[in-house]
């Protein structure tokens, strides 16, 4: 009974994994190990007797190195309710978003981060409460603190072999490309000019995609006090990556004197 019961966690734990989106299988260093990549879901390992009776039942399905979960592994459902299920998974929208140096629109999901959760919301005049500037650098400290590999490992490293002794080195600075460094270089000057005062929910709420409520509980603040602390830091994040932008918003008083229309002053 034990041993059924653990063999359907291991079932359960492969068809979790394969359903969350593109799979590959690896070959693992451990003799009756299989290696399930899901790119930035991590990697797993898997037993490969338990991964060989899925695909022979047919409830993945293996094409070459991808796995993918059978469409008829899940129960039908009708045209209402998959898209009743879409609707609340999903939350499309098209926004401006920095790619290579320049502003794409593109097709984002609102849901899947905080910041576009508060794109949503509205002030008492019914204005956006977030600008979409403020959003794009949001945004834009999100992908280089991915780019950078700044995101701490989980867990040990199977890719690696054991000879190597990088398992548990992590991301070190020898292994970086030159683009991850590019991407670290940007993030810790965007940090240093927001200020240590709030780059921390910064990097808390863009980078580690943690919810208001959580970050508030965690430092202590007043209820609803998070997204106000947010809004001032990405102002300042905003700023610091469009200056030209920032300058035609708030421009500099021009000089008064007290002479005529054609006064001219004197060069000595």
């Amino acid at each position: 009974m034990a041993e059924q019961t653990e063999r359907e966690q291991a079932e359960r734990r492969i068809m979790r994994f394969v359903s969350g989106g593109r799979t590959e299988v690896r070959d693992a260093a451990c003799a009756g190990k299989l290696l399930l990549d899901g790119e930035d879901r991590g990697t797993i390992s898997v037993s490969a007797e338990v991964f060989r009776q899925l695909v022979e039942r047919g409830s993945i399905v293996r094409h070459g190195d991808e796995v993918t979960r059978r469409n008829d592994a899940r129960p039908a459902k009708t045209v209402s309710q998959e898209r009743a299920s879409q609707s609340v998974q999903r939350d499309l929208d098209v926004v401006t978003v920095e790619r290579d140096g320049a502003a794409i629109r593109a097709i984002v999901n609102l849901s899947e981060s905080p910041l576009g959760q508060l794109m949503r919301r509205k002030t008492r005049d019914g204005a956006p409460f977030l600008t979409e500037a403020e959003f794009r650098a949001g945004e834009r400290l999100r992908a280089d603190y991915t780019r950078g590999q700044i995101m701490p490992r989980l867990g040990a490293n199977w890719e690696a072999s054991v000879a190597s002794g990088r398992r548990a080195s992590g991301n070190g600075i020898a292994e970086l490309t030159d683009a991850a460094l590019a991407a670290r270089l940007r993030v810790e000057r965007a940090i240093a000019a927001v200020g240590p005062e709030l780059s921390g929910v910064l990097i808390d709420i863009c980078c580690f995609l943690k919810g208001l409520e959580l970050v508030e509980a965690e430092r202590g603040w007043p209820v609803r006090s998070a997204k106000i602390v947010l809004k001032t830091a990405l102002g300042a994040l905003s700023r610091h990556y469009e200056p030209a932008r920032s300058a035609n918003v708030r421009r500099p008083a021009r000089m008064l004197h007290w002479g005529s229309e054609d006064y001219r002053p004197r060069m000595v």
